[in-house]
């Protein structure tokens, strides 16, 4: 189901399994670039980190280990798209720790996932792609809504069905 506003584009796709959200997410990385932000957003054990390592290995030559940046924070990544940061924000208390970690300062030259974006500052990006993941009606499945903001607008509907 896709709809527009003056601001962004949603777009809501059920997710069967694992397997479908790697898919969803292998799209959106060959559509970003450096500038964009990938907000995920998503209850514990949701499948933040799941679309977050998906998506950085659809970028890689080889797979890699991509481990949940909860106690780093920021891993980053060089990709064929170019840099990739990957964020978990749920330990930061105080705005000021984000900005101490300089994620937008590095916005400009690198395409940056963020989950529990919640907590980042409000950061203006060439794209914002929002990815919220709740719970489907069967323990592997997921419902994702896609909001689409800037470039994403345009690019949203090429994930639906992803």
């Amino acid at each position: 189901m896709a709809g527009t506003t003056d601001r962004a584009a949603t777009v809501e796709i059920e997710i069967a399994d694992e397997p479908a959200l790697a898919r969803l997410a292998a799209c959106a990385a060959a559509l970003a670039r450096p500038g964009d932000l990938i907000a995920l957003e998503g209850d514990l054990g949701a499948g933040k980190t799941a679309f977050a390592r998906a998506f950085i290995n659809a970028l890689q030559d080889e797979p890699e280990d991509v481990p949940s940046p909860t106690f780093t924070l920021v891993q980053g990544y060089e990709t064929r798209a170019g840099s990739v940061l990957h964020a978990d924000l749920y330990r930061i208390k105080d705005p000021a720790e984000v900005a101490a970690l300089g994620l937008v300062d590095s916005l400009a030259d690198a395409i940056l996932l963020v989950e529990w974006p919640d907590r980042l500052p409000d950061v203006p990006a060439a794209g914002r792609l929002t990815v919220r993941l709740d719970f489907g009606p069967t323990p592997d499945s997921r419902m994702a809504t896609l909001v689409g903001n800037g470039r994403w607008r345009a690019l949203i509907r090429e994930l639906d069905g992803g």
